[in-house]
C-alpha cells in the first residue's frame, strides 16, 4: 500500500475513534430525555396559592435590528409552539426608524408582545429599554445616568444586559439579566459542540444546548451585592436572534432550505422568566411590567422540567409576601419555597448560603436576621451538569 494511502487510512481511523465520545453522548442525551419525561410524570402537587404563573421570554430580536433573519411569523409560531404567555421584544435601534414601534406589540395568537430596544450608552454600558421611547437611538450619546433619568421620568424599565461588560454599578437601573443564552453559548467549546450537534442535535436540540449551561456565578454575586442595598429584579435573557445556521432563498424571504441552531422554537424552550400575578389580575402589558419591576418573577430552565407552580413566599405574625416584596422581621419570618418536583433547595442571604435541603417539594426556613433572601432549586436527579446548574432561580424577599 502506498504511503499516502496509509496516512489517509490512519487519519480516517483516528477520526472514527474520536467520534466514540460523541456517540456515547448521543446515548446520554437519550437517557436525559427519558429522565426528564419521568420527572414530568411524577410532579408533586402544586401549592395552594393566590397567584397565576405566566411564562415568557425577555430579550428577543427579529430582522428589524439588522442582526437577524428571523421573521415575525417565525417568532409567533415559535412562541405559540412553546405555549408562552408573553414575549418582551428588544430590537436593536436604528437612526432611520423606530424599531420598537415597528416590532411586534399587543396580543398575537394569544401571546402578549411588549416592544422594547437593546441599546448602548456612551460610557460603554448596555441596557434593555422595555416599552421603549421613539428617540432610543440617541441614547448612545448619553451616559448611563442620563439615560436612566430619561427612562424613569417616562415610566420605562431599564435592565442591565451583558453584566460582565457593565461598568456603572452605582446607577439606579431596574434589574439585571443574570443569565443570558447568548453569553452562555459563547463559553462553549466550538469543536465539542459541533460534534455533539452532528450526532445529537436533530433528535435532542434543546438538550444539546442545555448540556453546556453553567451557573452564572459572577452575575449572581453582583446582583446579591446590590440587593443588600436596594430592591431590583433578576431575570433570564434569551437574546434570541435566529441567526446561527444557513438558509437558501430569495429577498422575498422564500427559504428553500432553512437550518438554524437557534431557531425560535428551540431557543424559547430553554430559559424563561415566569411572572406571578394575583388571581384577580389579567395579563396585560401594565400588569406584566409592574410585576417585573417589583421582582414578582423567577427564572425557570423549563427545558429540564416545567417550573409552573414554583412559589417563594414569606410570612410573619401580621402579613404574607412573595419574592420581590419586603417583609418586617418583627418576632420572626418564615420563608417557604415550593416546587412542582422533588428537588434540592438552597437559600441565600445576601449571597451567602444559609440553608440547603435534601430532595423535597417544599422547604421551610426560619429567618432570624434581616437581609435579602433568595432561593435556587436543583434537579440533582438529572446528573451533571444539573447538580451545579440551577433549575430555578428566584428573586429575593427582603426581610427588613
Amino acid at each position: 500500500m502506498k504511503l499516502w494511502k496509509k496516512i489517509l487510512l490512519v487519519l480516517f481511523c483516528v477520526l472514527l475513534l474520536a467520534q466514540i465520545p460523541f456517540i456515547y453522548n448521543r446515548y446520554q442525551f437519550g437517557n436525559l430525555h427519558d429522565k426528564i419525561n419521568q420527572l414530568q410524570n411524577q410532579k408533586a402537587g402544586l401549592p395552594n396559592q393566590n397567584y397565576n404563573d405566566y411564562k415568557g421570554v425577555i430579550h428577543v430580536h427579529t430582522f428589524l435590528g439588522g442582526h437577524s433573519t428571523g421573521t415575525f411569523e417565525e417568532l409567533i409560531l415559535g412562541a405559540k409552539a412553546n405555549n408562552l404567555d408573553f414575549v418582551v421584544m428588544t430590537e436593536h435601534t436604528s437612526e432611520v426608524f423606530d424599531t420598537a414601534a415597528a416590532s411586534l406589540q399587543g396580543v398575537q395568537q394569544g401571546i402578549l408582545f411588549v416592544s422594547g430596544n437593546e441599546l448602548n450608552t456612551n460610557d460603554g454600558n448596555r441596557f434593555l429599554l422595555i416599552n421603549s421611547l421613539p428617540d432610543a437611538h440617541s441614547f448612545n450619546k448619553q451616559t448611563a445616568a442620563e439615560f436612566l433619568e430619561k427612562a424613569h421620568s417616562n415610566g420605562k424599565l431599564a435592565f442591565v444586559t451583558y453584566p460582565e461588560k457593565f461598568k456603572s454599578w452605582d446607577a439606579h437601573f431596574d434589574g439585571i439579566e443574570v443569565f443570558s443564552l447568548h453569553t452562555n453559548a459563547k463559553q462553549m467549546n466550538p469543536a465539542l459542540f459541533f460534534f455533539d450537534a452532528l450526532w445529537s442535535y436533530r433528535a435532542y436540540p434543546e438538550l444539546v444546548l442545555a448540556k453546556y449551561f453553567a451557573r452564572p456565578d459572577e452575575n449572581l454575586k453582583k446582583f446579591d451585592e446590590i440587593a443588600v442595598r436596594r430592591k431590583l429584579t433578576l431575570f433570564a435573557g434569551n437574546d434570541s436572534h435566529s441567526n446561527i445556521g444557513f438558509h437558501v432563498g430569495d429577498d422575498a424571504n422564500n427559504k428553500l432550505i432553512n437550518f438554524k441552531f437557534d431557531d425560535y422554537e428551540t431557543v424559547l424552550h430553554l430559559a424563561r422568566t415566569h411572572v406571578l400575578l394575583e388571581k384577580d389580575k389579567q395579563l396585560t402589558q401594565e400588569n406584566l411590567l409592574d410585576a417585573l419591576k417589583n421582582g414578582h418573577a423567577f427564572i425557570g430552565f423549563d427545558v429540564l422540567s416545567g417550573t409552573e407552580g414554583f412559589l417563594f413566599s414569606a410570612e410573619n405574625d401580621a402579613e404574607s409576601r412573595i419574592m420581590g416584596d419586603e417583609i418586617s422581621l418583627q418576632t420572626g419570618v418564615r420563608l417557604k419555597a415550593n416546587a412542582p418536583q422533588n428537588a434540592r433547595f438552597v437559600i441565600f442571604k445576601n449571597g451567602e448560603k444559609v440553608f440547603e435541603s435534601e430532595a423535597t417539594a417544599e422547604a421551610i426556613f426560619e429567618v432570624k436576621e434581616t437581609g435579602a433572601y433568595r432561593v435556587e432549586v436543583y434537579l440533582d436527579a438529572l446528573g451533571s451538569p444539573f447538580d451545579t446548574m440551577p433549575w430555578i432561580i428566584s428573586n429575593p424577599i427582603y426581610v427588613r
